[in-house]
């Protein structure tokens, strides 16, 4: 097994980085996409984001059941982006947000190739004016610190640059 957990803020260059690490590795790559294409904005943004992976990549959408497709992806090179977009997935659909992670980290120890996973940095910015946003940023931030401890890399981005943490 060998995890590595991409952080950053947003256009921070966490998943150009993460493409670049997982495209060292033989294909085809398995992307698991966690976002969903709500409205046209983040259809433009998926449609970005797409372009930009060439046609070694085989996308994979899961938007709730990360752990299962993870699974799934047997022993192919994984790019999982993004985790942010998970939790607020899980919590949308009110699920148990610890338990979710729990069967998430389960299964990156039992993967025997390449995982790179992708989540933003939330917890750098002011305290939230609501309960829902404090909730999320605090959900977000453990299943970071969860996964961080998992990870057999951690690495910041900064302005596209790469931090190594651990």
């Amino acid at each position: 097994m060998a995890v590595t957990l991409v952080l950053g803020g947003a256009r921070s260059g966490k998943s150009q980085y993460a493409e670049g690490l997982i495209s060292a590795l033989p294909s085809p790559w398995i992307y698991l996409a966690t976002g969903e294409a709500g409205d046209g904005e983040m259809q433009e943004r998926i449609a970005e984001h797409q372009a930009r992976r060439g046609p070694n990549w085989v996308t994979r959408e899961a938007p709730l059941q990360l752990a299962q497709t993870l699974r799934d992806a047997g022993d192919r090179p994984v790019l999982v982006d993004c985790l942010t977009l998970w939790v607020s997935n899980l919590m949308h659909a009110e699920h148990d947000v610890a338990s979710a992670c729990g069967e998430l980290g389960d299964a990156l120890m039992q993967r025997r190739a390449e995982t790179v996973l992708v989540s933003n940095e939330v917890g750098l910015g002011i305290v939230p004016v609501n309960a829902l946003a404090r909730r999320f940023r605090d959900e977000a931030g453990r299943v970071n610190q969860k996964l961080a401890r998992i990870a057999d890399r951690v690495v910041f981005m900064v302005a596209g640059l790469p931090m190594i943490v651990k």
